[in-house]
């Protein structure tokens, strides 16, 4: 019996790997989000994006009450016009809401509202979802599975690992313009199997200048995943890689890695 338990034990990342890993993850790869809807990603995000020839989700919200000025945020149009040059439109709730706090009726609402005007406008239906703020809890991971979401963004300031990593807790980095030198380290740590992933704002955030990314901060980073050869991809496009029903099976949601920035 002992050496069954050893056999196992010894065994278990080899399942774990076949299981979860629909083929290996490369070195260098990295998926780039960015968050909230501002302006600038239309007018400067998405563009340098087609330069490159890089991948990126763009976690959609309208802020309340200046949503409506087109001057801070995409609107509608525009935010189709990036579906429809083939970026991932995923969900950040109508208002930008603490879903911790919400009840399932509440969640339900706010995911809805966003996948209904995606509906409306030919967008694709959102599968990937990013919690405002890092607000979660255990109970917000039950609604996105009734949903039938397939990843969620948190932060963590760390590698996802998707052997470890709950497919509903999949950490991030988040830039601002101070942390250069952290953002550049952090994407030494996209190797052995770990990926790489931004939480990228405004660029720049005029209404969020604590989360602001400069123009050329950003192009910066973009060059050097360029120069240094990085795969960078949407995070829907992490389904190629990982099978995420047998890791939902497979692994259970670890609350006490850290998961905000």
């Amino acid at each position: 019996m002992k050496n069954r338990l050893t056999l196992y034990l010894l065994l278990f990342p080899l399942i774990l790997h076949a299981q979860i890993l629909k083929k290996p993850i490369p070195d260098k790869l990295v998926v780039l989000t960015f968050d909230d809807a501002p302006a600038s990603q239309y007018s400067v995000v998405a563009p340098l994006l087609q330069e490159y020839d890089f991948g990126g989700t763009f976690f959609v919200c309208e802020f309340q009450p200046n949503y409506a000025d087109s001057a801070l945020y995409m609107n509608w149009r525009q935010i189709q016009e990036l579906d429809r040059v083939g970026f991932e439109v995923a969900n950040h709730t109508h208002t930008h809401a603490n879903v911790s706090k919400l009840s399932q009726a509440e969640f339900n609402k706010q995911l809805s509202y966003i996948e209904d005007k995606c509906d409306s406008l030919g967008i694709t239906k959102p599968t990937n979802f990013a919690y405002p703020g890092y607000g979660l809890n255990s109970q917000a991971l039950e609604f996105l599975e009734a949903k039938d979401y397939v990843f969620a963004r948190a932060g963590g300031s760390r590698a996802y690992d998707p052997l470890s990593d709950h497919p509903y807790l999949i950490p991030s980095w988040a830039t601002d313009e101070t942390n250069k030198a952290e953002i550049l380290n952090a994407f030494d740590q996209a190797k052995d199997g770990k990926i790489v992933i931004l939480t990228i704002h405004g660029v720049p955030d005029i209404e969020h200048p604590w989360v602001n990314t400069p123009p050329e901060l950003f192009k910066e980073y973009l060059e050097y995943l360029k120069v240094n050869e990085f795969t960078v991809i949407s995070m829907k496009e992490l389904e190629e890689y990982i099978d995420v029903d047998e890791a939902k099976r497979l692994l259970k949601p670890d609350f006490s890695k850290k998961l905000s920035n």
